[in-house]
């Protein structure tokens, strides 16, 4: 199987069979493998590490909802510019909230979205970060706080935020192309 980024990495042939079950299911709950694990597959290893840091802050208990999980990853990658994850990110967005619009809105720009407060300061700490994380101060864990959000919350919003940052860059890097599913997912 050839990968779907601008690098020549196959994948290992053939995939251990701990990794075609993960692959396996991904199929039958998503009706595809997504690129991003077909892409990690060179390296088994490396797919692991992958796969358990993102189901650890995207699927672990947390005091963030799923939903909120994702609108994070969107906005990161909205900023950042990866069409990557704008595409299969934004898609869990308009999946999980039932609302194509806002799915748009978070991809274009959050700030036109009609938000909770708590989310409205969910995603202003997760631009900053984004944008300029060495301008993270107090004041703005305070703001998370003052909306509800334990310091174990804001510690998720951390993870998730410096997460979505990496794999941008790994998609941006590597000319990652999203799985056609994604494209017409919850419209």
């Amino acid at each position: 199987m050839k990968t779907p980024t601008a690098l020549d990495l196959p994948a290992v042939d053939p995939l251990p069979e701990s990794t075609q079950k993960y692959f396996a299911i991904c199929q039958d709950k998503l009706g595809m493998v997504p690129n991003v694990l077909q892409a990690h597959a060179f390296s088994i290893e490396k797919l692991n590490a992958f796969t358990g840091l993102y189901n650890e802050l995207m699927l672990a208990e947390s005091g963030l909802s799923k939903l909120e999980r994702e609108m994070i990853a969107v906005v990161v990658s909205s900023i950042n510019r990866c069409f990557y994850c704008l595409t299969a990110h934004g898609a869990a967005v308009r999946e999980l909230s039932g609302d194509p619009i806002l799915g748009e809105q978070l991809v274009m720009n959050y700030r036109t979205a009609e938000l909770e407060p708590r989310q409205r300061a969910m995603l202003d700490f997760t631009a900053l970060l984004t944008s300029a994380s060495y301008t993270a101060e107090e004041h703005h864990r305070q703001q998370l706080r003052d909306v509800g959000f334990s310091d174990r919350d804001i510690w998720d919003i951390i993870n998730i935020a410096a997460f979505f940052n990496m794999t941008n860059r790994v998609a941006s890097g590597t000319a990652m192309v999203p799985n056609d599913d994604y494209h017409q997912s919850a419209r």
